[in-house]
């Protein structure tokens, strides 16, 4: 779905117009979150912006090889001419650490759920990633490609679809990525950083939730990750080091879901499905959004608490598909 002219010459104009920028994205950020943050921002530097970007969570581990990221911030300073998230499907999932700011001027973003919260609001549920959309409309946004940028924009996007190998691959999308590599995007370094290596602290990670790991008899299949989990592996960063996309190519499983515990009774749920099931439609019931395939909330409660209500709730959705 290309975007409306208009709406990108406006954001155009705001960008020209602002001197201090903030880009943010959500809470418990994944590839695309991380890296559309990242590359966008670079690129308003670049164009002699003041910029801040921010995750509320930090940018997680697995990232450290591009360029910039350490300048990603947990909570935004002082006042800006511009916000823009970017990989966001509603202002609440953009976190605490933007509260004080009064609006999000341009929203970019390719979530089904997302609520059109953005003053502009560049949505294109098409789009395989943000980064895509990022990397499609840079210079139509007044900005340039760089190294650094255009490594950026390619891992999110690879992150986001497994390495081009999901349900919503699309001509368009690849290339997306192939102007992104005559842009000198360094494809092989990039997917096996993304994709392939994980630390030794992730892989012990990995091992408590596969040791827990449960298969229902209706194809819904579950695990937990505990605080106590993260503390005995030795993984620091607050996200599941990408263990519900190793989870979902489990034979048989229907739907995938992966419970999070998180201090102060927070518990993240992920979802994945083979696209049979809406799983975008249980997160939105539960404060979250994402996709039909992959979706994901930050659901307030105990792990017990959270993990009984959400299954009940998933298991509700596969007895209606098979009554």
């Amino acid at each position: 779905m290309a975007l409306n002219k208009a709406l990108v010459d406006a954001a155009r104009q705001k960008i020209a117009d602002a001197k201090t920028i903030l880009v943010a994205s959500h809470v418990g950020p994944d590839g695309d979150a991380i890296c559309s943050t990242l590359g966008l921002g670079l690129a308003l530097k670049a164009a002699g912006k003041d910029v801040q970007m921010v995750l509320s969570d930090g940018p997680g581990s697995g990232f450290e090889h591009l360029a910039g990221v350490e300048t990603i911030q947990r909570k935004a300073q002082g006042a800006f001419d511009l916000v823009i998230s970017v990989d966001c499907a509603d202002q609440e999932r953009l976190g605490t650490s933007i509260k004080t700011q009064p609006q999000v001027d341009v929203n970019i973003d390719h979530h089904v759920t997302n609520t059109m919260f953005g003053a502009l609001n560049l949505v294109d549920i098409e789009a395989v990633a943000a980064c895509a959309i990022v990397a499609e409309q840079l210079e139509g946004l007044g900005l340039a490609f760089s190294p650094e940028v255009v490594d950026a924009l390619l891992t999110g996007m690879l992150t986001d679809t497994l390495g081009f190998r999901t349900s919503n691959m699309t001509a368009h999308a690849l290339r997306i990525a192939a102007d992104l590599l005559e842009r000198g995007a360094h494809i092989q370094p990039l997917y096996e950083r993304a994709l392939l290596r994980r630390s030794y602290a992730a892989m012990r990670f990995w091992g408590a939730g596969l040791s827990k790991i449960t298969m229902e008899p209706d194809g819904l299949l579950w695990t937990t990750l505990t605080v106590e989990d993260r503390k005995q592996a030795g993984y620091t960063s607050s996200d599941d080091a990408e263990l519900i996309n190793t989870l979902a190519a489990t034979e048989g499983a229907k739907i995938t879901m992966l419970f999070i515990e998180h201090q102060d009774k927070q518990t993240k749920v992920s979802w994945r499905s083979r696209g049979d099931y809406d799983v975008a439609a249980i997160a939105s019931s539960f404060g979250g959004g994402g996709h039909r395939a992959a979706s994901g909330a930050s659901v307030a409660g105990s792990l017990d608490e959270v993990r009984a209500k959400v299954l009940a709730a998933t298991h509700a959705v596969l007895a209606e598909d098979g009554s």
